[in-house]
């Protein structure tokens, strides 16, 4: 009998033959995509679904026409990837292709965790992304156009870096979303670096410009989650973080999120009617649906209120001290 990380790559590699059989698959792609782009066209790790990158080809050439973008790359996601590729690394679903240098380059990135609530439970689970939705409030990830603005960076306190104390900045890339993703600074969606601070406790600095009115900074310790999930931004490693973030500062370009609403509603009419997704003519990465049986949108109107009636029933608390560091 194989050992179960063989028997787990096997089944990987039968469903993504499946899926690329799909009426979208490469060898349906527009005429115009140069032949070195269409080898990182398909449905195996590092390379990128032919509806993604259509899509993604077709906001990127549309901003340009309209003077809208300059920079020679765009940004494309497949959200419906899983978080572990069959190697164990972190799977590769978020894209960045500069046409003009013949470079296209396959990352890592999370996807929106949701919230499990009395009302509704739109939780996803550490591997794939079932429930999606642009409700603000809903940490979940919403695909769709966007395009890149501005950055902040700031201060989210101390952490130990070889026995010192040193501050961490993280950086934030905002994204301005069309249609169903407009309200993305409403949701504060954006990308950044896939680390996160977890405060232990906080100690005197009065000489940091960080300090509070009393002298004292937050101290704790960097949490790593590359290719897991977030609060429904776009996140990535620190080294691909870093690459991203210089491509756009200052010179915007669009980034397309699959899948779309429309996306998600048709792949599960086609799953409720027990029809395959090739004859359907829509595409979901084989393993994730076989993992979550069916995605479900969850629209703005219907989630929102749930959302803000939960927001409304949490009790009142005191504002979170910090115990001071030993």
């Amino acid at each position: 009998m194989l050992p179960n990380s063989l028997r787990f790559s096997f089944f990987v590699m039968t469903l993504t033959a499946l899926v690329g059989s799909m009426p979208n698959s490469a060898h349906a792609l527009s005429k115009d995509i140069p032949s070195w782009l269409q080898k990182h066209v398909g449905t195996a790790d590092g390379q990128i679904a032919p509806i993604v990158l259509k899509r993604a080809r077709a906001l990127y050439q549309k901003k340009v026409r309209q003077g809208e973008v300059r920079n020679p790359c765009y940004l494309a996601k497949d959200a419906t990837r899983p978080s572990t590729s069959p190697n164990g690394n972190p799977g590769r679903r978020f894209y960045v292709i500069c046409e003009s240098q013949k470079s296209f380059r396959a990352v890592s990135s999370g996807y929106g965790n949701g919230r499990k609530l009395q009302r509704a439970n739109f939780a996803n689970g550490r591997q794939c992304a079932k429930n999606f939705s642009n409700a603000e409030g809903s940490k979940l990830t919403a695909g769709g156009a966007y395009l890149t603005a501005e950055s902040r960076t700031s201060f989210k306190g101390y952490y130990n870096q070889s026995g010192k104390r040193t501050p961490f900045y993280r950086t934030f890339l905002l994204f301005d979303g069309e249609g169903e993703t407009s309200n993305a600074r409403e949701r504060a969606i954006g990308g950044h670096t896939a680390v996160f601070l977890k405060w232990q406790c906080r100690f005197k600095n009065p000489q940091s410009s960080h300090a509070d009115k009393d002298g004292y900074v937050p101290y704790g310790r960097l949490v790593n989650y590359t290719g897991g999930r977030s609060n429904g931004c776009t996140t990535w490693s620190q080294s691909a973080s870093k690459e991203i973030l210089a491509l756009v500062e200052r010179n915007p370009t669009t980034l397309y999120i699959y899948p779309e609403s429309k996306d998600i509603n048709a792949v599960a009419k086609a799953v409720k009617k027990g029809k395959s997704l090739t004859r359907a003519g829509v595409y979901w990465n084989a393993t994730c649906l076989n993992a979550i049986g069916a995605p479900k949108f969850w629209p703005k109107s219907t989630l929102q209120p749930i959302i803000n009636q939960w927001r409304d029933s949490l009790p009142k608390q005191p504002p979170l001290e910090l115990p001071i560091c030993k």
